[in-house]
């Protein structure tokens, strides 16, 4: 089984400087209180193939995660997929952004949520959760954005 949850928020930043934020993942800890560690391999400016190392919280549980960057369409599009082996996994996930009129970004964010071994049983619960927290996870993705970007 595997499911999808999204978010849409707009950021008071422009477009270009929100996509700098949201491609450079050592960022999610501002916004994701989940993400305990994250490193960046390699240690380069985000492209196609990096890969964001993190050690994250879920339901008590420490797990070791690894995104990797498969689509950087700079500054309209982010995607992403997980390589590392859990139970409950992101087959795809990213982030679609739009310039507005007035110098703000509308993001939309997605992630499919895909269960392996046990994780089948866990990944409907998982998708409950996340599609719950969905809006508070965009408020805080553009409160952490615009407190990390200079206004224009």
């Amino acid at each position: 089984m595997s499911g999808q949850f999204e978010a849409t928020i707009e950021i008071d930043r422009p477009v270009e400087a929100v996509f700098d934020y949201l491609a450079d993942g050592r960022n999610d800890p501002q916004f994701s209180p989940r993400v305990l560690r994250i490193e960046r391999v390699p240690e380069t400016p985000t492209a196609v193939g990096t890969v964001f190392r993190s050690t994250v919280k879920d339901a008590g549980v420490k797990t070791a995660r690894e995104f990797r960057i498969t689509e950087l369409e700079a500054p309209a599009r982010i995607r992403w997929t997980e390589v590392s082996k859990n139970s409950v996994a992101v087959a795809e996930g990213g982030y679609d952004l739009e310039p507005l009129a007035d110098g703000r970004t509308r993001v939309r964010l997605h992630n499919v949520l895909e269960g392996h071994g046990l994780g089948k049983l866990l990944v409907g619960l998982a998708l409950t959760a996340a599609r719950k927290d969905a809006p508070a996870f965009g408020a805080r993705i553009k409160a952490a954005a615009e407190a990390a970007i200079q206004p224009h």
